[in-house]
């Protein structure tokens, strides 16, 4: 089984409230609402991330590995991203370990505000792009192609 790390108990009402904000449209930049098919539910379940652009694309990190959010876009990668009443479909793609290491170094640049987050869940211990790369096999890369 893959490893799970447990999420924080604050996580769930945060992630609501987050989601109650993009809901108003005043968010213009940072987290958007992904939701993806619950793997067992089949159910849409939703959840609030940052995603980031690089080259032109964009990409999301799995930031505790073996979150549900994960397992589900594993598991069914058709997603929409939700920003305010803007709707988009996204087909969510794996990125193979080699691929992902250069994004995670990337990643303390372009998300400051997951460093926070991952540090909290042990993962890392600061800003460092080579414990991020280090996570490559961890914490899965997702790019986003528009359907």
């Amino acid at each position: 089984m893959a490893e799970r790390i447990r999420p924080p108990w604050w996580l769930k009402y945060v992630n609501k409230t987050m989601i109650a904000l993009n809901k108003t449209g005043l968010l213009k930049e940072g987290p958007v609402v992904l939701t993806v098919t619950g793997r067992k539910s089949a159910q849409p379940r939703s959840t609030p991330i940052t995603p980031f652009e690089v080259d032109g694309r964009r990409y999301v990190v799995g930031g505790l590995p073996g979150s549900d959010w994960v397992r589900n876009a594993q598991a069914n990668p058709d997603a929409v991203l939700v920003r305010g009443k803007t709707r988009e479909r996204v087909r969510m793609v794996e990125l193979p370990v080699d691929e992902a290491r250069p994004l995670l170094r990337q990643f303390p640049i372009l998300v400051p505000t997951g460093v926070g987050f991952m540090k909290n869940a042990g993962l890392v211990t600061g800003p460092n792009p080579d414990e991020f790369e280090s996570l490559a096999g961890r914490c899965p890369v997702f790019r986003f192609d528009t359907v």
